[in-house]
């Protein structure tokens, strides 16, 4: 691995891409000298506000390839990182950088849903492999899907919270509160929240937005405080994940309204920093839980745990779970990469009936069909204790969740995407 930056069916579109690319490339030539190469790149915010969840991004690809080795069929898989600073801007500076002057054959990663929305049209124009294992802007795999885009153990944003809004009324939370970040995740997070739940006749209070990086958050929990919900919805990412749930137990919050979150909020690397007291019985909506007593999750818990010395959060898992996806590809194709439609082909073939974040396997636009879990913070028990003070158990299993959860496909794509404007909020 090399260091770079700081340490629908869609026939009619592989038609189309057959047109562009069929002709383009082919393997090494036999007997020669050249050592067969294929070259990844991996962007991931190794510095800014997500830097803690772009290094376990880092070590669950790493990890993989360290267990299984790094040639397949006699190709030599070379991995260059590039830090995308968790800016949009600098994450497509790099993509360039990649692609352009370092010939990456594919590329793994951003993080953030914005930086995977800047890339992603450039990678397209170029007929580069995109592989998403954390991005998870919902029309990247909806209404601007492309062949070139494949979530590889990826999710889409209202994916996991498309449950969250028809449980939380199922519960007796008829009035909520929504608190998410101001960017395309929070948006579309909190979004598929908000429409399920008032579809079953739930009522949105208000809706808070907060500027990612924010410090404070005394001003919107002083209206949750004024408004007297009987729940809030809470998207947070990043560091403003423990920001925010400190500032939740210091307003007094805790115990008095329920906190429903989804996937980030206590992603585990959000709440290592955290004391049990400040998380304990949260409840999340999520595609992974490093809690779930599977053999799949556990063994992958102890690996990680023995490598790095701390649970493993989802970026980990998805990026672990990536490689095996992309490697199998590889495997299938004899390492010829350069013929991406037999590639793509290749990838979109291959289904799991478990992984650390349980079974996947791809719908006709690019993303998993894969489980949504509810889960609940807990302490860790004794065999985590040292590495890690909390973790997040599955109660519940939603199986073969899609990205339109109960939706006709057809219909829900007519909708716009989840913005400020567009909640999908009933009448």
């Amino acid at each position: 691995m090399r260091l770079r930056g700081s340490a629908t069916a869609l026939a009619f579109a592989f038609v189309s891409m057959a047109a562009l690319v069929g002709g383009c490339g082919s393997a090494p030539a036999t007997g020669s000298s050249a050592p067969k190469v294929i070259k990844i790149g991996f962007l991931a915010p190794e510095t800014g506000n997500a830097a803690a969840s772009g290094a376990d991004m880092i070590h669950g690809w790493q990890m993989w390839w360290k267990q299984h080795g790094s040639t397949i069929d006699g190709y030599k898989v070379e991995t260059t990182f590039y830090d995308t600073g968790s800016d949009p801007q600098q994450a497509l500076t790099k993509a360039r950088q990649a692609v352009q002057q370092d010939g990456m054959q594919m590329i793994v990663g951003p993080y953030l849903a914005s930086s995977g929305l800047a890339v992603a049209p450039y990678l397209e124009q170029s007929q580069v492999p995109f592989f998403m294992p954390t991005v998870s802007a919902d029309d990247l795999t909806q209404r601007t899907r492309s062949p070139y885009l494949i979530r590889t153990a990826g999710w889409t944003s209202s994916q996991t919270t498309h449950p969250a809004g028809t449980w939380a009324y199922d519960q007796g939370y008829h009035t909520v509160v929504t608190i998410g970040s101001e960017y395309a995740f929070g948006y579309e997070t909190v979004g598929g929240f908000a429409q399920t739940f008032t579809a079953k006749g739930g009522k949105v209070l208000k809706q808070l937005w907060t500027p990612l990086g924010t410090a404070n958050f005394g001003p919107f929990l002083s209206q949750v405080r004024l408004l007297k919900p009987q729940a809030v919805f809470v998207e947070m990412v990043g560091a403003d994940a423990p920001n925010f749930l400190k500032q939740w137990q210091s307003f007094g919050l805790a115990g008095n309204v329920k906190l429903i979150g989804n996937e980030t909020l206590t992603d585990q690397s959000n709440i290592r920093t955290l004391p049990l007291k400040d998380v304990v019985g949260i409840t999340t909506f999520a595609h992974y839980a490093e809690g779930r007593q599977n053999s799949a999750t556990q063994q992958f818990d102890q690996q990680f745990s023995k490598a790095y010395k701390e649970l493993p959060s989802y970026m980990a898992a998805a990026c672990y779970t990536s490689a095996e996806w992309i490697a199998q590809a590889i495997g299938k194709t004899n390492g010829n990469v350069t013929k991406k439609v037999a590639f793509l082909n290749a990838v979109r073939s291959i289904s799991f009936t478990d992984t650390p974040l349980g079974p996947m396997k791809l719908d006709q636009y690019g993303n998993p069909i894969e489980n949504v879990y509810i889960r609940t913070v807990e302490a860790t028990p004794s065999q985590y204790s040292k590495v890690a003070v909390a973790w997040n158990v599955p109660t519940y299993t939603y199986h073969n969740v899609s990205q339109f959860w109960t939706f006709n496909p057809a219909q829900y794509l007519k909708q716009p995407d989840y913005s400020p404007t567009f909640q999908g909020i009933a009448k």
